[in-house]
């Protein structure tokens, strides 16, 4: 293994790649000056060999959606230790996908697998399955309403609605009550599947 460049500026990146042509291209998500999806998109069009890995702390859920459908291969987080920095790169070397740990084994998982095979948005959305209630908790969420007012319009105690929000954050692989909301407001269809249930349905 070897580390051919180093590269500071995103607006060098291509002509990097066309002097040196990587197998592996390491992109740092930290360096927020640069659109670091439109690197992926411009490296991926130009030279669709090269497979990108990026590096990030934790990457939310629609980050990781994102990248992988702009063609990256692999997530390694910031604080990995060596072994399994060397371990994401011989993977992706050889053609597996390789997702943050903290989404492995999720149901997240599945939804990355149907971006990659190019389903549609509904047939992802479908791979979350979630019941009437936590879709009715989701979209109060979205609206801003605590715990304790959601309680409240759907006639349940807020221990229900606490254990409710924990089963949706383990379904999204998703860590606050902020992440549901945006979630929510970025899927269209999820949100019109929303729209069409009653707050009466249990």
């Amino acid at each position: 293994m070897q580390a051919v460049a180093t590269v500071g500026n995103g607006e060098n990146i291509l002509q990097m790649i066309e002097k040196f042509h990587p197998h592996i291209v390491l992109l740092d998500l930290g360096l927020r000056s640069q659109n670091s999806i439109q690197i992926v998109k411009s490296t991926k069009q130009n030279y669709p060999e090269t497979k990108i890995i990026v590096m990030d702390l934790i990457p939310l859920q629609s980050d990781v959606l994102e990248f992988v459908r702009a063609g990256v291969s692999g997530f390694i987080l910031k604080d990995a230790n060596v072994s399994d920095f060397y371990k994401t790169i011989r993977s992706v070397y050889k053609g597996t996908k390789v997702l943050p740990p903290h989404l492995t084994g999720t149901l997240f998982s599945q939804i990355v697998e149907h971006a990659i095979d190019g389903s549609s948005p509904s047939t992802i959305n479908k791979s979350v399955r979630m019941t009437k209630r936590e879709r009715q908790v989701i979209e109060l969420i979205a609206d801003g309403f605590t715990n304790k007012e959601i309680a409240q319009k759907l006639h349940l105690s807020p221990y229900t609605v606490k254990s409710h929000v924990h089963n949706i954050l383990e379904k999204l692989a998703l860590n606050t009550r902020v992440q549901i909301a945006k979630h929510a407001h970025l899927s269209d269809a999820y949100k019109s599947a929303i729209d069409s249930t009653s707050l009466l349905d249990e």
